[in-house]
């Protein structure tokens, strides 16, 4: 049931004028009472007031008060207060009267006394201390507990306040009132001596307020926020990067207030960082601004940004302080880390736009090329390869994954990689078994650029990459937990043994008291066996086309090493690993050319041991195989007993089923068959065999070859029945 007596506070409140000063002293009076009456919760009484005038006369109050040219005079403060409190009353948890503040414009009014204020801010100094009254600051604080009460949980009311920008308008206001650390800073704000404990205070407690409502409407709005707020969302992680200094007297010693006022610097830590990487991965003008201000801080009012970002990222650490607040130190501590990896994935981010590549990277730098956000990356690699000496995991995951989404052209590759930058014995030194998977994805995300550009793997080579991915356990079971990076790796290797001998033999062949299970075509043809991954499989087998291509190309001396690796991939595993490529790659043509090109070149010297291989059933759980036996039959026509063979992914082609196959794959595969089958290529033994499979594809390849049009199929299918005899 409503209380009868605060209904007639309320019904009084909407009698009185507001002409004169005496006016709204007892304006003050009866609202303060109306308020007083409404702290004891009775939900009858808030639905009834609601649907009385109560809250546009609430609203006229605070438009009557907005008449002065800038903020509300003096005198008309304890009135204000006093009204701010009746609303905040009657909204907290009840829907109906939430509604009723929108519908009467107290909300929106609300909002206009905050743009008030966030007028006193100089625009030049955006996140100063911005020195306002105790009165003043009730007010401000108030109005923000009103605006956070009324949209908690309730989304008419987020809507309208994102629409009139009232995020951004209570962060503007909460930095500049209580600008983190400025407490401890000397010389202090200036705060008259009978206002001092209370004026901290109300700041604190305002910054509470205001970042707990930005962060309930954020997450309705994210298009909220833009690039101008920037400035305000750095400005809380300054008083997180050492040297820390000591309080001034005032605050020397560890009272109620000073843990106050440290937790509430690391409450507007927090959310400034949550904000912030919210933003970077939402918003492509945020990303775009924070990249141009690293070199034009101008963007931000001549606060930099990024630059700041990357500071705190380098020496941020936990506050001394906080060995003073009365709750353990070891949550807060886990908090700040997140903190740091919310601000680190920020970064990466930046890079990562594709806009910002050219604005990020600095070609006419002749000192530090790349420029500035290179360098600092560059120096962090170099500063902490050593990882007994240096525990700084996510400076190196930071640096890393920010320069491999840099490296969008070959030539930047180069940068990294030739003097003065040279930067492969750096990123060598870290492959180590003992190295975090985290800093590992980082490293090998960025080899896998470096390795793509041709111009750039000598110097890789150079470093013995290969030969330290190998070492590092990446391709070893206990790294199958983090799979995209062994396939990164793989990517690597592939790239690096492509025309480059030497790293095709620290590839295949064991280092001086190691067997051959230690070799890194071991473990990756290993990898590739128990992978369920098409991404595995594929790369990994195409690790080893490229070796074949580099070890029986004419210009790779013929020396015993060459024969000692030739020997290696020769021998059954590897020539089934590449028979099964082409097996299940129906739909890569690409895939299945490389397979094939590959088989071609080991049956120069080993036609029975392709010959095994391609005629050897695909394993059952091959992924993109062919169906059980019971439901399938082979390309060549026979009732298959097993699932399907690389051979019968060559009829597949010659009957020209694959429609997108280009005739090179289908005349790589008449070569390849030509080779294979050979008169007199294989053992007497193994004659009757290839007599039956010469039988089966014999149509195949007289159909090829008859055709009116001259093509390069034609004249390879012929090659192929004339080496058959």
């Amino acid at each position: 049931m409503a209380d009868p007596s605060i209904i007639a506070l309320a019904t009084e409140l909407a009698g009185q004028t507001r002409q004169s000063d005496a006016d709204w002293n007892r304006l003050e009076a009866t609202a303060q009472a109306l308020a007083n009456s409404l702290r004891v919760k009775n939900s009858d009484t808030q639905t009834a007031l609601g649907t009385t005038q109560l809250p546009a006369v609430l609203a006229a109050i605070i438009k009557d008060a907005l008449r002065c040219l800038r903020v509300p005079d003096a005198s008309h403060l304890p009135a204000l207060y006093e009204t701010l409190r009746v609303g905040a009353n009657i909204c907290v948890d009840h829907d109906e009267n939430r509604e009723h503040l929108l519908e009467s414009g107290f909300l929106t009014a609300l909002v206009s006394l905050l743009g008030r204020y966030t007028d006193l801010i100089p625009s030049d100094k955006p996140t100063d201390f911005l020195p306002l009254s105790v009165a003043h600051l009730r007010v401000v604080r108030t109005a923000i507990g009103v605006l956070l009460n009324a949209s908690l949980g309730y989304e008419p009311v987020k809507a309208v306040l994102n629409t009139s920008e009232a995020p951004a308008t209570i962060l503007r206001l909460a930095v500049a009132i209580y600008p983190s650390g400025a407490w401890a800073r000397s010389p202090q704000p200036r705060i008259p001596p009978g206002e001092f404990e209370e004026s901290w205070q109300l700041r604190s407690g305002l910054s509470s307020w205001a970042w707990r409502a930005t962060g309930e409407l954020k997450d309705n709005a994210p298009a909220t926020f833009g690039p101008d707020i920037l400035p305000q969302l750095v400005a809380p992680i300054r008083s997180f990067v050492p040297p820390f200094q000591t309080p001034v007297p005032a605050f020397d010693e560890a009272t109620p207030l000073r843990r106050t006022l440290v937790s509430a610097d690391f409450e507007a830590f927090e959310e400034s960082c949550s904000l912030l990487e919210a933003l970077t991965l939402d918003d492509e003008d945020v990303r775009l601004s924070l990249a141009r201000g690293l070199t034009f801080p101008d963007e931000h009012g001549g606060v930099r940004c990024l630059a700041e970002i990357l500071e705190f990222i380098d020496r941020g650490d936990y506050h001394p302080l906080w060995k003073d607040l009365p709750s353990d130190n070891a949550q807060r501590e886990r908090s700040f880390d997140f903190c740091k990896a919310a601000l680190i994935k920020a970064v990466v981010e930046i890079a990562g736009e594709e806009k910002n590549v050219d604005v990020l990277w600095d070609d006419s730098d002749q000192e530090h090329p790349g420029g500035a956000l290179v360098a600092q990356m560059v120096r962090w690699i170099k500063k902490h390869k050593d990882l007994k000496e240096n525990n700084r995991d996510d400076l190196l995951v930071c640096a890393t994954l920010t320069l491999g989404n840099l490296l969008r052209h070959g030539a930047r590759s180069l940068t990294l990689t030739s003097p003065p930058i040279s930067l492969a014995p750096d990123i060598a030194a870290l492959l180590r078994p003992e190295t975090d998977i985290k800093v590992k994805h980082g490293l090998i995300g960025l080899l896998k650029h470096l390795a793509y550009a041709a111009p750039a793997r000598a110097p890789l080579s150079e470093a013995g990459i290969v030969e330290r991915l190998v070492d590092s356990n990446i391709f070893q079971p206990s790294a199958d937990i983090a799979e995209m990076v062994q396939v990164n790796a793989i990517g690597v290797v592939k790239h690096l043994c492509s025309s480059d001998a030497k790293n095709c033999y620290g590839l295949t062949l064991p280092a001086a008291g190691r067997d051959a299970q230690s070799t890194g075509l071991h473990q990756i043809l290993t990898l590739v066996e128990r992978s369920d991954t098409t991404a595995v499989k594929s790369e990994g087998t195409r690790v080893v086309v490229n070796v074949i291509r580099t070890l029986w190309h004419e210009d790779t001396p013929d020396d015993e090493q060459r024969r000692a690796a030739m020997s290696v991939v020769g021998a059954p595993p590897v020539t089934l690993a590449l028979a099964q490529l082409v097996g299940r790659s129906k739909k890569y043509p690409i895939l299945i050319n490389e397979g094939i090109v590959a088989l071609t070149l080991l049956s120069l010297s080993s036609p029975n041991v392709v010959l095994d291989a391609i005629t050897t059933p695909l394993p059952q759980d091959a992924p993109g195989g062919s169906a059980p036996a019971s439901a399938a039959e082979s390309e060549i026509g026979s009732p298959m007993a097993a699932p399907g063979r690389a051979v019968d992914t060559l009829a597949y082609l010659l009957k020209g089923r694959g429609a997108n196959v280009p005739e090179e794959v289908r005349a790589n595969a008449c070569v390849l068959l030509g080779q294979v089958c050979r008169e007199g290529g294989v053992g007497a033994e193994r004659v009757p065999e290839v007599v039956k499979l010469k039988a089966e594809l014999r149509p195949l390849l007289d159909s090829a070859a008859e055709t009116d049009k001259e093509s390069r199929l034609k004249t390879a299918a012929a090659g192929a029945l004339r080496r058959w005899g």
